[in-house]
């Protein structure tokens, strides 16, 4: 069978190529074609667009790039009519991914949901669309399933894939040696994003709180698909800057700085001890804050429901509120031991399962009994 997916950012790339993977294993005769990444190249199939051409962060900024966004969505159009698959596999990112199920609906073409969009934290109207342009829903967090249940959309939860991808990580043995890092002094992961315009609101503000910790190593978790270049105005004496290591260095961090998204989730499930920080520019936030339905916006609380992590937002996401955060998750064993167990708590309501293996294996039975 011949799948076209979409997966518009980082993350959709790293759980739209375990899913290829699986789809190889279920149909031998998979053919593939795809807007993704790196990753999504490396397990094969043609890649037709990479996601950094997709990355639009905030309102103005999508506002900005209007043209462009439609420019790109006629692109896809010709692609798919042209490849005429099977079935469209959409990953996330649903500002793009739903108006390309909408146009797949009145063409014809099938239609699978791979990751929910966040429809649940604003805009809840959408699920009626979605129950009208997508044939098959597959969410990975737990409480999504009772999400759409309230609508009357039978969806399918398949785990999560994130947790599966860090239960199968393996250390690199070389990673201290290789960028310097001692043993003996607490490393502190500094993980602001992978998106350019989240880095611009986050990492000098991540990074100012390093003098009043001048025993700790600081380790920024930085993306190749971002120029390196870039990041060199970030640099201040004592900070380390790795590529696309952000496991290895969660696998020996002693706390962490993370800014709101799958990194939050990643973080918890490595054990280590966080704090939660967002900003955007004032509009976007005066308008999402209007329409925001869910209490938090790190996916350990949303999981757990009540405040694991603490979520340091917009006004508050400060040097002054980080410096006396990052204390307490380095010397304070009583706070460190409550947020462990609730990121216990978050690993049981997760389950163990093998997302993509689950997922891959639905998709082919219901493309072979359609």
């Amino acid at each position: 069978m011949k799948y076209y997916l979409i997966a518009g950012e980082r993350s959709g790339d790293t759980h739209a190529a375990y899913l290829l993977r699986e789809l190889q294993g279920q149909d031998p005769a998979a053919d593939f074609r795809y807007w993704g990444g790196d990753q999504m190249q490396a397990v094969g199939g043609h890649l037709v667009r990479h996601y950094r051409d997709l990355a639009v962060m905030g309102l103005w900024e999508t506002m900005s790039s209007l043209l462009k966004f439609r420019g790109l969505l006629k692109e896809c159009q010709r692609d798919i009519l042209e490849y005429r698959p099977d079935v469209l596999i959409l990953v996330d990112y649903g500002g793009f991914n739903l108006r390309m199920a909408a146009w797949a609906k009145t063409h014809g073409v099938k239609v699978f949901y791979y990751i929910s969009p966040k429809i649940w934290a604003w805009n809840q109207g959408r699920v009626e669309k979605i129950k009208v342009l997508v044939d098959r829903m597959f969410v990975i967090l737990p409480f999504e399933e009772e999400f759409y249940q309230r609508f009357d959309y039978k969806v399918d939860y398949i785990g999560n894939p994130t947790a599966d991808e860090v239960a199968a990580f393996r250390p690199d043995p070389e990673f201290m040696t290789r960028y310097g890092l001692s043993a003996d002094r607490p490393i502190v992961a500094v993980l602001p994003g992978s998106r350019k315009q989240e880095i611009e609101e986050m990492l000098h503000e991540m990074l100012a709180v390093l003098p009043a910790f001048q025993d700790a190593q600081f380790v920024v978790a930085g993306v190749s698909n971002l120029d390196p270049v870039y990041y060199q105005h970030f640099e201040r004496n004592g900070i380390k800057l790795v590529f696309d290591q952000a496991y290895d260095l969660l696998a020996r961090a002693s706390a962490a700085l993370v800014t709101s998204g799958t990194a939050t989730l990643e973080t918890a499930l490595f054990d280590v001890p966080q704090v939660v920080c967002y900003r955007t520019s004032s509009l976007t936030y005066l308008i999402v804050k209007a329409a925001i339905k869910v209490p938090y916006i790190s996916l350990v609380n949303l999981i757990v429901g009540r405040e694991v992590v603490a979520e340091f937002i917009q006004n508050k996401f400060t040097a002054r509120y980080l410096l006396d955060e990052l204390k307490r998750l380095l010397t304070d064993e009583d706070y460190i031991a409550r947020q462990k167990a609730g990121y216990a708590e978050l690993r049981q309501k997760l389950g163990q399962h093998s997302a993509a293996r689950q997922a891959a294996a639905l998709m082919v039975s219901y493309l072979q009994a359609s």
